[in-house]
């Protein structure tokens, strides 16, 4: 075999195995802290996905309860705790404001089932099951705040379901397929040619199309309903820039608070007060 041929079968691998590792392959994180830490009461909760996929998770009732429930969408391979928050505290915040807190795993994440995770696809099946959970079990009005991938999701599930109110995004991307051919090395620690374009194709054989993954198309079936877009100007992972054509594309019904000085999903653990005071009061007013 010539040393040509070699090298395209070593990068043919090379993208089968990264293409797997993020797909399938990949170590949970696991849940090591409790609503308990942080003085919360909680119900452990589980429900079926619309595809029959088991999700596990938490139902935090508000101190002061007011019929109103927000449900978190946590990030890729990550769980319902969101450390880079932390999730947790996020909640608490919101609970002693009057809200219902809802935080689960999506799919092949933290004690949900599932070995695919689809970076949007099919976890938006997974965030409109908590959504039918809450209707059932906690009727309510309902909002969503998500996180990085969660944030994207969150904007997908809101355009299949009049049941949400308002989103708030917290570092989305704004379309997959473009945002993967862009960033995709900050994934995979690899150059982007030959690996990116070979690494996307073997995806899309284990999970589907990415081009259906597009937040931005979804904001025309969420208007009128109001977004909170939320972005750290020095985000490597998911630019800036996403959260700003979201936000221009959907003007007339959204806010963009740009968060100085911060990386990816950064803006809660920067500036608590505020974070807590924006979302309470996006959602207080709409609810």
């Amino acid at each position: 075999m010539s040393i040509v041929a070699l090298a395209i079968l070593a990068c043919l691998i090379i993208s089968f195995v990264v293409s797997l590792k993020l797909t399938r392959n990949h170590v949970r994180k696991p849940i090591n802290e409790s609503p308990e830490d942080y003085g919360l009461d909680f119900d452990l909760i589980s429900f079926q996905s619309r595809d029959d996929i088991s999700l596990e998770g938490w139902f935090i009732p508000a101190q002061q309860p007011k019929n109103k429930t927000i449900i978190f969408a946590h990030g890729y391979r990550g769980n319902r705790l969101e450390q880079k928050l932390p999730a947790l505290k996020l909640a608490k915040d919101l609970t002693e404001n009057g809200f219902h807190v809802l935080m689960f795993d999506f799919r092949s994440c933290g004690e949900s089932s599932g070995n695919v995770a689809s970076i949007g696809l099919y976890e938006q099946e997974d965030l409109l099951s908590a959504i039918a959970w809450v209707k059932a079990n906690q009727p309510s009005s309902i909002g969503l705040i998500g996180f990085s991938m969660g944030a994207s999701t969150a904007l997908l599930a809101a355009a299949r379901t009049p049941e949400v109110v308002g989103v708030v995004a917290d570092s989305p991307f704004d379309e997959l397929s473009t945002y993967l051919t862009e960033k995709f090395y900050v994934w995979t620690k690899l150059p982007s040619f030959p690996f990116t374009p070979l690494t996307l194709a073997f995806i899309r054989m284990h999970v589907g199309n990415a081009k259906k993954v597009n937040p931005k198309k979804a904001l025309k079936k969420i208007k009128p309903r109001p977004v909170l877009f939320i972005h750290g100007n020095q985000d490597y992972s998911i630019p800036y820039e996403n959260s700003i054509r979201l936000h221009e594309a959907y003007k007339e019904h959204s806010e963009l608070w740009t968060v100085s000085n911060a990386d990816h999903v950064q803006g809660y653990r920067l500036n608590r007060e505020e974070y807590t005071r924006r979302v309470v009061q996006f959602f207080g007013n709409i609810m």
